[in-house]
């Protein structure tokens, strides 16, 4: 029940993050940034505020990671309390020369 309600959370945080994403445009997207030129001396381009987008991109982002390492413990707790599918096999004999 809990691993099918982080998985489904998961998969929608994943979609958002996309979209937002995608919705974004980048720092100094105009043509000036193309030829090197900034609106200011800082070292990475003016700083504006942050916009909505920005801040639904950081959440997203945190969701996702707390998400898929959630989904992390859960597989490694699986694996660990299950049996291997090799547990029955025999082993081979090295072919001698």
């Amino acid at each position: 029940m809990l691993l099918g309600l982080v998985t489904f959370v998961h998969v929608v945080v994943c979609i958002i993050l996309i979209i937002v994403v995608l919705l974004q445009h980048g720092k100094s997207a105009d043509i000036a940034a193309t030829f090197g030129g900034m609106g200011s001396q800082t070292a990475f381009g003016p700083r504006g505020t942050a916009t909505a987008l920005s801040r639904l991109t950081t959440w997203c982002a945190v969701i996702f990671m707390l998400t898929s390492i959630t989904l992390v413990i859960f597989a490694t707790r699986h694996v660990a309390a299950s049996n291997s599918i090799m547990q029955n096999e025999k082993q081979s004999t090295p072919v001698k020369k």
